[in-house]
C-alpha cells in the first residue's frame, strides 16, 4: 500500500477547503493539537458531533506514528465519550504510544478542556504500512 498526502486530510490537510486545517506539535514522545469547534461540528444544537471528536482521537494516534517514523493505518480504535462538548468550547488532543511490536503499534488519546477535563479518550491498534509517505 502507497501512502500519498496530497494535503486533503480532513483533520490537517492545508488544501482541503471543507477540512479542519489543524497543526500538531511532536515533542519526540507524544502528539498534540488544539481545536476549537463551530457550529458547522454540532451534532445536536450546541453540542459537537462524537464523530468530530472520535475523529482527531484517531489522527492524533495516527500522526504519532508517522512522526516516531512507523506509518501506520488505524485497524481498531475504541473510544469512550465522557462528556458533551459545546460548539466554542477548545480542547486539547493528546495522543502516545503505549506498545510497539514487529507489526503493530497500540496507542491512547485523549481530548481534554482547558482545566483537564476528558471530554473523551480512546486506544487503538495501528497497523505498520511498509511504504514511506510520498508528499504531493
Amino acid at each position: 500500500m502507497e501512502l500519498i498526502d496530497d494535503q486533503y486530510c480532513f483533520v490537517c490537510g492545508k488544501k482541503n477547503p471543507m477540512g479542519l486545517k489543524l497543526s500538531f506539535s511532536f515533542d519526540g514522545k507524544t502528539i498534540k493539537t488544539e481545536f476549537i469547534p463551530k457550529k458547522e461540528h454540532q451534532g445536536y444544537f450546541n453540542i459537537v458531533h462524537g464523530g468530530i471528536i472520535s475523529t482527531l482521537l484517531d489522527e492524533a494516534m495516527v500522526k504519532l506514528a508517522i512522526e516516531l517514523g512507523m506509518p501506520a493505518v488505524t485497524a481498531q480504535m475504541d473510544i469512550r465519550l465522557r462528556k458533551a462538548l459545546g460548539i466554542g468550547e477548545k480542547i486539547i488532543v493528546h495522543a502516545e504510544m503505549t506498545r510497539v511490536t514487529k507489526k503493530i503499534l497500540e496507542a491512547y488519546a485523549k481530548a481534554e478542556t482547558k482545566d483537564g477535563m476528558i471530554v473523551a479518550d480512546a486506544t487503538g491498534k495501528l497497523m505498520k504500512i511498509n511504504s514511506e509517505i510520498t508528499m504531493l
